[in-house]
């Protein structure tokens, strides 16, 4: 099993995950939006720990670096890597089965009100005929 070496060029993946994975665990995001991490740091940073923040913003600024060729390579990739893996490992086991009870909780919350309309609809029938 061979492990890639991060490079600058990752950076901007690395940044773009943390992102979505913000956004899906602590919202922030309008649907089909895809905010970058200084953003969704602005909007939901406070939710993280304070350790993992500042691991956070300086993701974010190495981010917004890295668009220049010449100052992304001068930046601590390594530590980046670091970085990206501790967010990575505490956000993506929170939010995995809470999303998972959440959307089946909305389908059968879906459910139950299609149940209780048609029943309504089935009681009215039956007074405006006189069954009732």
């Amino acid at each position: 099993m061979t492990r890639t070496v991060p490079t600058f060029e990752d950076i901007p993946r690395m940044a773009d995950q943390i992102a979505a994975l913000i956004a899906s665990r602590f919202g922030g995001a309008r649907r089909g939006e895809r905010p970058p991490l200084h953003v969704m740091l602005r909007r939901r940073g406070g939710a993280l720990p304070p350790r993992l923040r500042r691991r956070a913003a300086r993701l974010a600024q190495a981010d917004l670096r890295a668009a220049q060729p010449r100052v992304a390579r001068q930046l601590p990739v390594a530590e980046l890597a670091r970085d990206h893996a501790a967010l990575l490992a505490h956000l993506q086991p929170l939010g995995e089965i809470a999303r998972w009870q959440g959307r089946a909780v909305s389908f059968a919350a879906s459910v139950a009100f299609g149940l209780i309309v048609l029943a309504a609809i089935g009681v009215w029938i039956a007074v405006q005929r006189g069954l009732l």
